[in-house]
């Protein structure tokens, strides 16, 4: 991209024949009109990695955000199931096992946690009992690395100011509400990084038709990573409209919609494959997972008081009320200002990302508390854009006032000064969420319960025990049989694969490690809510609503638990070719 030049320049300055095919940021035949609210933006070199000053800023940056991430990992934010559950399938497939742990039924693509798979193999290799969901945190921060850098990139390539890219990388990766929900195993977050892939192939200013192709490669590895980044693909290709030459537009939407398409498909051709795209007897089927996922139980209306969604919302500006709030305030300035506003028209298309996912935020559907993570970067480059369009607009107003020429002193001191200013007030609020999770130890009571268990117990390997998955892969490493032995509380009721092999239900087991998510949801399941109702603590770990019991089912005698060897002693295979049902997601 090229930056447009005053018109007294025009006559005077040749531009090179090279660059002369890369739009200007607008691309609307208007950059050079006087009377724009904001002027052109400033374009970044043709390739970032030949700009020393972008590759300092951003490595500092990248450094900062690595530490603060990285400090305290495994120890905040409290083990979730939805982490557990993908580190086990990742583990599952590292030891030959099939797609997951337990039935595959298709409730979401398996692109996300074979990715997992690949990044944790090498740690799982070296020392097997190191797979378990706070140590394997760690390779977040390579997603969440890769994730920042291509934030700075894309502001760059949207022609942002360096100054306000960076405040873009920084708002996604320092904000508390970034660090808390990056540092946790969600399959959104590989989604995320994908995404900002393809927006920076999409605005490539070389403008290759293979870059085009590799938006659409990269789009369709974010969906099928998590099927909800469908959303926004539009978004993807508004910025490939605005960012490819006119003679070459078609090829490039053409071809990256083939790649996203072809791809894309390998996903319902696998299912069809397996006999198991619609639902018939004796398996599972893909039909089942979309069904399933589409008629979840709505959270109600996020501003509604006292709905599930509300609560979501809660959770959010819990940790951070600046990146959410801002980031809508500057999508509502860029929408306000978009036809003359060059800035407004660079970032169209994290805009429209926004824009949808808040208005899918705002229907009475499930929502889920991961689902901002998908926002994030969206809502940091428009909060960064519309800081960068109210400082040009300032600039330009002041320079017409007093009929001076721009002064690079006086950018630089109004830079300072709104710096100055939105550090006093976010500062203090980053800090206070940043040093809990730096420092507040939120895991210890699983670590004890995994502990207790490998250690109490005298035979793991007969002992059959309910837990969720958080702590599932700790108890496989302590020697409690992975499926029938250690099971993952929810298919004590939901899957006909471990229900089979427990023809007296809830006494067929020996304990139940009532988590929060196992009170939670025990409610609905009536062999896990037995199993509550009818044991006693034996240890516990933590206090109030956070605690760990491990419970002695009651009459789990002998003669029960040989009962469970017998019948616990099922092939494998059986676990992953019977039908199930349901799931926590």
């Amino acid at each position: 991209m090229t930056s447009t030049l005053p018109a007294a320049a025009k006559t005077e300055v040749k531009v090179p024949a090279q660059r002369t095919a890369v739009p200007t940021t607008g691309s609307t035949g208007r950059t050079n009109d006087s009377s724009s609210a904001s002027p052109a933006p400033e374009a970044p070199p043709k390739r970032l990695r030949n700009s020393r000053p972008d590759l300092l800023l951003c490595a500092l940056l990248l450094v900062a955000i690595m530490i603060v991430q990285g400090w305290n990992i495994a120890d905040y934010p409290t083990l979730s199931d939805d982490e557990g559950t993908y580190l086990a399938q990742a583990w599952a497939v590292q030891e030959g096992r099939g797609l997951a742990h337990y039935t595959y039924w298709y409730d979401h693509p398996p692109l996300g946690w074979i990715q997992l798979a690949v990044l944790t193999w090498i740690p799982a290799q070296l020392a097997p009992e190191s797979m378990t969901v706070g140590s394997m945190r760690v390779v977040m921060l390579l997603i969440s690395a890769i994730s920042a850098v291509l934030v700075y990139v894309l502001g760059r390539r949207l022609s942002l100011p360096r100054w306000a890219a960076a405040l873009g990388m920084a708002l996604f990766g320092l904000s508390p509400l970034s660090v808390v929900l990056q540092r946790e195993i969600f399959l959104d977050n590989i989604a995320v990084m994908w995404t900002l892939l393809a927006f920076c192939l999409a605005a490539s200013p070389s403008r290759h038709l293979w870059h085009h192709f590799g938006a659409g490669i990269a789009a369709a590895a974010a969906v099928l990573t998590k099927e909800t980044m469908l959303l926004v693909l539009p978004a993807v290709l508004l910025t490939m409209w605005r960012h490819s030459h006119r003679d070459t537009r078609k090829f490039a939407l053409t071809g990256a919609v083939t790649a996203c398409t072809l791809i894309g498909i390998s996903y319902p051709l696998f299912a069809l494959l397996k006999g198991e795209l619609f639902p018939g007897a004796g398996h599972v089927s893909l039909w089942d997972g979309i069904v399933y996922q589409m008629s979840r139980p709505g959270s109600g209306f996020i501003l509604t008081e006292g709905t599930g969604s509300y609560g979501v919302l809660q959770s959010w500006l819990y940790y951070d009320r600046v990146l959410p709030l801002g980031g809508l305030a500057g999508a509502l300035l860029l929408l306000l200002t978009w036809r003359w506003s060059v800035t407004a028209r660079a970032l169209a298309g994290p805009a429209l990302a926004v824009a949808i996912l808040a208005g899918m935020a705002l229907r009475p559907g499930y929502l889920p508390a991961m689902y901002v993570l998908q926002a994030l970067p969206f809502l940091a480059l428009v909060l960064a854009g519309g800081t960068a369009s109210v400082a040009h607009g300032v600039l330009r107003r002041w320079r017409s006032a007093t009929e001076r020429r721009p002064l690079t002193w006086a950018r630089h001191a109004l830079a300072l000064a709104l710096a100055a200013a939105a550090a006093a007030y976010v500062v203090p609020r980053w800090y206070d969420g940043n040093h809990t999770a730096m420092t507040f130890d939120a895991n210890a009571p699983y670590q004890q319960a995994a502990e207790w268990l490998g250690r109490e117990v005298e035979d793991p390997a007969d002992t059959r025990v309910l837990v969720d998955d958080a702590l599932w892969l700790d108890l496989v490493h302590e020697g409690y049989q992975p499926g029938l032995g250690v099971i993952w509380f929810y298919k004590a009721d939901l899957d006909p694969a471990v229900t089979k092999t427990m023809p007296d239900g809830w006494r067929d087991l020996d304990y139940v490690v009532a988590s929060p998510t196992v009170r939670r949801d025990a409610v609905d399941l009536p062999n896990v809510k037995g199993a509550m109702e009818n044991s006693t603590p034996v240890a516990t770990f933590g206090t109030g609503e956070d605690r760990i019991e491990i419970r002695r089912i009651e009459g789990a005698g002998d003669d029960d638990r040989a009962r469970g060897t017998e019948t616990k002693t099922a092939d494998d295979d059986g676990i992953r070719d019977t039908e199930a049902a349901g799931g926590d997601r």
